[in-house]
């Protein structure tokens, strides 16, 4: 019941986000979510991980939005409220036409078992190398400018961009499947000459 009437939110929510230029998705999004934090950034940390299929990094996702997320051995209940309001999140992406635009990848390290739903958008992977699960999650936390400790969902646009990053669990998941909608409908992000250059040497 709950899914059914986050559908139909979406369906009444969408047209006033529409009204909103696509550059302010972000900023609009920051002053109605105090736990959502834009960032906008064109380059993103190395994320060496695998899933089950094998090697796995976010180019091989290129053209979808993909929802990053990690939990790393000792965070305990932070990550796994923040893992449960996800799932809430895939639930309501899974029932409208989002379903094929977005990626849901955990990251968690070799000691805590894989979490999620079983869904063909969720991948659940693993550090390449054992023990990087908390590297990898500060590579990625170092984007932010709060001074925060709470695990952090990282959002990353169809173009590859760095769009934004949601705190904790004080966000609404409401908020992000509204966020999230919003850049479906958005023109997916161009690098720039800078990252295309930085990117041949990577």
């Amino acid at each position: 019941m709950r899914t059914v009437l986050l559908v139909a939110l979406l369906s009444l929510a969408a047209p006033a986000y529409a009204n909103h230029p696509e550059e302010r998705l972000d900023e609009t999004m920051a002053e109605r979510e105090p736990a959502f934090e834009p960032t906008g950034l064109g380059r993103l940390p190395k994320l060496d991980i695998q899933s089950a299929d094998g090697e796995l990094d976010l180019d091989a996702l290129e053209g979808r939005i993909v929802v990053l997320s990690f939990v790393s051995d000792g965070c305990g209940d932070p990550c796994a409220d923040q893992q449960a309001m996800l799932a809430e999140v895939q639930e309501a992406i899974d029932v409208t036409p989002m379903r094929d635009m977005v990626s849901f990848v955990s990251v968690a390290s070799p000691e805590v078992s894989p979490e999620g739903p079983d869904a063909a958008n969720w991948i659940a992977a693993r550090p390449q190398e054992a023990g990087d699960a908390d590297a990898l999650a500060a590579s990625f936390a170092a984007l932010s400018d709060r001074d925060c400790n709470a695990p952090m969902v990282h959002v990353i646009d169809r173009g590859g961009r760095h769009a934004g990053i949601f705190h904790g669990t004080a966000f609404g998941h409401v908020s992000m499947t509204l966020y999230i909608n919003g850049l479906t409908n958005a023109h997916p992000h161009e690098p720039g000459m800078f990252d295309r250059v930085l990117g041949m040497f990577q």
